[in-house]
């Protein structure tokens, strides 16, 4: 069973989607996982599809859209801010945490994507974490900084501190796009995770009319200084569980928060899966889920 839900966070309204498993009864305790989509999505696309498929095992899932974007309230809209990605889970598990048959010491963290990078952040700190997973985790902040020298990463800020002063005097909003918004504007050089990503997000596949494919090029500063990982070795005790497919060009990410963890952990490959193919193809799904369901009941 779904159902429409709204929480708080400060002032904003928060919109998600709760999924409450088979023969639900309020008046029993159940484990609750907060699920985090990954950048440029929303609660219906993958998300919403892990927690589904988490409720059918059993768990009370609540996916939700991040603030500034899907249907949650927040401006500039559009905003990629990962600090307040951060503070988006906490508020999630703020919510759950006033639910009488939420368990309060059996909530976990699940996030795809940046999402699954938000959730390593969010429970490095946040202790009501019990156990946090991922799902072709990537840490946004490095895939941004990327491979440029110091100089161009300083260039970028340079014209991001421009563009906000321009903005502030009235200039048009400046937005970039997470992929490809047409076929025609993909060709041999594309790198594979664009193309996946054009596939999963601008075709009936799963393209959603509040994921727009657009975030505030004055995201950049924030996605820039962010670290998904920098306590990890320090703070994340917790149980953690990193599900990547073998040939996901963005594995590396898990595979470092695996190295830099010293608490309870596990890597757990799914043979041939790319990286959006852990998005939604049954196949691959069917491998993670049975995981993720194994790895919550025991830690939760």
């Amino acid at each position: 069973m779904k159902k429409s839900v709204t929480f708080k966070n400060g002032d904003l309204k928060m919109a998600g989607n709760l999924y409450l498993p088979e023969g639900f009864e309020e008046s029993k305790k159940y484990s609750g996982i907060v699920v985090v989509h990954p950048g440029g999505g929303v609660k219906e696309q993958t998300a919403g599809v892990y927690a589904q498929k988490l409720s059918d095992n059993g768990f009370v899932a609540l996916a939700f859209d991040a603030s500034c974007q899907g249907e949650s309230e927040g401006e500039p809209r559009l905003l990629e801010d990962p600090y307040a990605r951060v503070e988006d889970v906490r508020c999630a598990i703020d919510y759950l945490t006033t639910l009488p048959y939420i368990d309060q010491e059996k909530i976990g963290a699940l996030g795809i994507c940046a999402g699954g990078g938000y959730a390593v952040s969010a429970a490095q700190t946040e202790r009501r974490i019990k156990a946090v997973a991922t799902v072709s985790a990537v840490d946004i902040g490095a895939m941004f900084r990327g491979e440029a020298s110091v100089e161009t990463q300083l260039q970028t800020l340079e014209a991001v501190a421009k563009q906000r002063t321009a903005e502030a005097n009235g200039t048009e909003v400046n937005q970039l796009t997470w992929a490809p918004d047409t076929l025609e504007e993909i060709n041999e050089d594309t790198p594979v995770l664009l193309r996946e990503a054009y596939d999963y997000y601008r075709t009936p596949r799963a393209q959603h009319p509040n994921s727009t494919n657009r975030f505030q090029f004055t995201s950049m500063d924030k996605l820039m200084s962010f670290s998904a990982s920098s306590q990890i070795g320090t703070y994340l005790t917790q149980p953690m569980l990193l599900i990547v497919g073998t040939e996901a060009d963005t594995r590396g990410y898990s595979d470092q928060f695996y190295s830099l963890s010293n608490g309870p952990k596990e890597l757990f490959e799914v043979e041939g899966a790319t990286h959006i193919a852990m998005y939604d193809i049954p196949e691959y799904i069917g491998q993670a889920v049975p995981k993720l369901t194994d790895f919550f009941g025991k830690n939760l």
